[in-house]
């Protein structure tokens, strides 16, 4: 299916230069990123592929993801002064580049993170498309395709028969309508990951109850990122 553009995302996100897609797009990866992981990281090691391995210092995407991973919105003059602000904040990180990867999008990030309070870690890749969009492609290992700009939901659950329609049974009682839904599984009858993105937020007692489900693993809620 062909992306569509609206044209705000022609026109571009209100935001801290020098580009859409080596600043805002980069924060919102990195935002979307620490709302995974449920917090903002001790320690992160940040990848840039292909076109971004060659001009993300010039660019300033380094300070942004930096100040992605901080929780600064796009438009926040700190990002300017990420890397002294992530030095007050404890951030520990550390940059790497790849500047061949063939199979992947030309401005693509990874991120593995860590949160030493909570013993947690996640690794996300996210794909910076212009104009302030952003996909994320893979959390943890397993394929994604989401783009934060709508509410969406991230679920661990058994990969059994029903599943995916009970959740999505459960997500309607709330009155929420599922606008995209994605899949994913690293094997059969093993544990399924499901991202659901919904044209409204989801009440946190629906949340609670698909937490309390036997056979649900773990669930994210990510709201949207403007």
């Amino acid at each position: 299916m062909a992306e569509r553009s609206s044209i705000f995302d022609m026109i571009g996100p209100v935001m801290i230069g020098p580009s859409s897609s080596h600043t805002a797009g980069v924060v919102r990866i990195a935002l979307a990123a620490i709302r995974i992981l449920g917090a903002v990281p001790t320690h992160a090691t940040v990848t840039f592929y292909n076109s971004f391995a060659r001009t993300y210092e010039g660019h300033g995407s380094d300070r942004a993801i930096v100040a992605g991973l901080l929780g600064f919105p796009t438009d926040d003059v700190r990002i300017r002064d990420a890397f002294s602000h992530a030095e007050q904040a404890g951030l520990q990180y550390v940059f790497q580049s790849v500047g061949n990867a063939s199979t992947m999008h030309p401005n693509t990030i990874r991120l593995q993170l860590r949160d030493e309070r909570s013993g947690r870690g996640v690794e996300v890749v996210g794909q910076s498309r212009g104009g302030g969009v952003i996909r994320i492609v893979e959390v943890d290992g397993f394929p994604s395709d989401f783009s934060a700009s709508l509410h969406t939901l991230i679920v661990d659950a058994d990969d059994r028969q029903g599943s995916i329609a009970f959740i999505a049974s459960v997500i309607a009682h709330d009155d929420c309508n599922i606008a995209t839904m994605f899949v994913s599984r690293k094997g059969k009858n093993e544990v399924a990951r499901q991202f659901i993105e919904m044209d409204s937020s989801i009440k946190p007692i629906t949340l609670e109850y698909l937490r309390q489900l036997s056979w649900v693993h773990h669930v994210t809620y990510i709201p949207t990122i403007d």
